[in-house]
């Protein structure tokens, strides 16, 4: 499969993964502070952003498909980044490929099994009729009637749609993850992490999220035991939510 992506920079290759919902867009102003020393690579993941839409959604499939970009682009000693569901596919990819990797970071991400927590997102983007919606607006007030989310998140969600072409001419919304398939394999998004890599690792994570909490960090250790944490003062988007911390964490770990 050939993924979807962006590259900018020059030196190291690194390569960043999104999570869930997202795409490399997310990453796109972020990565640049990165690429004074590094080659950087944005990757869409698939089901994700621009990159191709399939029957199945699994790690083992986002960690081959990386494993093929990889290839494709002859990279070797690179450094990987992945957030959320992309640090999971980070993990499985370290355990399978570690001779490809210099260094690994993980965001807010752990090893443990995550019990189904984003039934009512899905459950209202199915339920949101884009072939009856004539603006951004109109989505916007069905999922803020739907959820109770705050702003930025229905926003992020919001980032995903965009106007289609149909094979009579007319424009439609559309989605570019591809829900349904996603919505089918969302039980594979909360696995556990079943094989470790020596590879050095940053698990870099939300000390007001609870996707990293210290009574994970034996399991972690178990599985990566040459892992160095950070806890910065952020929920989940912790890029995001402060991005000039996540850079001094990241770059201060990989240079």
């Amino acid at each position: 499969m050939k993924l979807n992506y962006k590259e900018h920079g020059q030196g190291k290759p690194l390569v960043i993964l999104h999570g869930l919902f997202g795409s490399l867009d997310n990453w796109y102003s972020l990565s640049k502070a990165f690429s004074d020393k590094h080659h950087v690579y944005l990757v869409d993941q698939r089901n994700h952003g621009q990159s191709p839409h399939t029957d199945t959604h699994t790690y083992e499939e986002l960690a081959e498909d990386l494993f093929g970009f990889f290839k494709e682009h002859n990279l070797k000693e690179a450094v990987l980044i992945g957030h959320s569901m992309g640090g999971k596919t980070a993990l499985r990819f370290a355990a399978n490929h570690p001779e490809l990797l210099s260094k690994l970071v993980v965001v807010d991400m752990g090893v443990k099994h995550y019990p189904v927590h984003h039934d009512l997102i899905i459950r209202s983007m199915q339920a949101l009729d884009l072939d009856a919606t004539d603006s951004r607006k109109d989505a916007e007030d069905f999922l803020n009637h739907m959820l109770d989310e705050d702003e930025s998140t229905i926003q992020f969600l919001l980032k995903n749609i965009y106007r289609q072409k149909q094979e009579d001419g007319t424009v439609k919304y559309a989605w570019r993850f591809n829900l349904d398939v996603i919505a089918d394999d969302i039980e594979e998004m909360g696995l556990p992490v079943l094989s470790g890599s020596s590879v050095e690792t940053l698990f870099l994570y939300g000390t007001q999220s609870k996707y990293v909490q210290e009574d994970d960090k034996p399991e972690i250790l178990s599985l990566f035991p040459n892992t160095t944490f950070k806890g910065l003062t952020t929920g989940h988007w912790v890029h995001a939510q402060d991005p000039d911390g996540f850079i001094t964490a990241v770059k201060s770990f990989i240079d």
